[in-house]
């Protein structure tokens, strides 16, 4: 989806509550909603999607201005902030709906997104293939609010200090010249 200033990005990258701290820290983002994409059941929650049964991926639903933060540094920091060669996991978080996947809104997404991650395996004879998955958006559904803002509200939460507050570092180190 796009207009003049506005384009929607969807990455699932692990827990959605590491993915949307990180990118709720770029130049250009105007909003990081999480929620759910990929899978076959209407309306799914929390509990649903974590049984495994639904299909869906944790996501992040990224508002952004396509003139301030180019769609390539979107991919750039979800690549570097998440293991994309790990098949349905991230860390000790397991099961489809941790899944690494890009639901691309537009076909030049898509483009970029396959482009990306060829040049991703092209780049390390030694590095394992990256399994992101790559699909179009069908529908992307809100989480429930307790998850929204989670590291914002939580910030001394153990998981928080353990798991997503060095992702934070990675970026700030990595990337400062795309942070707000």
């Amino acid at each position: 989806m796009t207009t003049k200033n506005k384009e929607i990005a969807v990455f699932g990258g692990g827990c959605f509550w590491c993915t949307e701290a990180v990118f709720k820290m770029l130049k250009g983002v105007t909003a990081v909603m999480p929620g759910y994409a990929g899978g076959n059941t209407p309306q799914p929650n929390y509990d649903d999607v974590c049984s495994g049964k639904t299909g869906h991926a944790e996501v992040v639903q990224i508002e952004f201005d396509p003139s301030v933060a180019a769609y390539h540094d979107l991919l750039t920091v979800f690549f570097a902030t998440h293991d994309g060669s790990q098949k349905n996991r991230q860390g000790n978080d397991v099961g489809t709906q941790y899944r690494s996947a890009i639901f691309y809104t537009t076909p030049e997404q898509k483009s970029e997104a396959e482009l990306f991650i060829q040049e991703l395996n092209g780049s390390s004879k030694e590095g394992n293939p990256i399994v992101t998955e790559v699909a179009p958006l069908d529908t992307f559904y809100p989480a429930e609010s307790y998850h929204q803002d989670y590291f914002a509200r939580n910030q001394t939460a153990p998981y928080c200090q353990l798991i997503i507050n060095p992702k934070l570092d990675k970026v700030q180190h990595k990337f400062a010249e795309l942070l707000k």
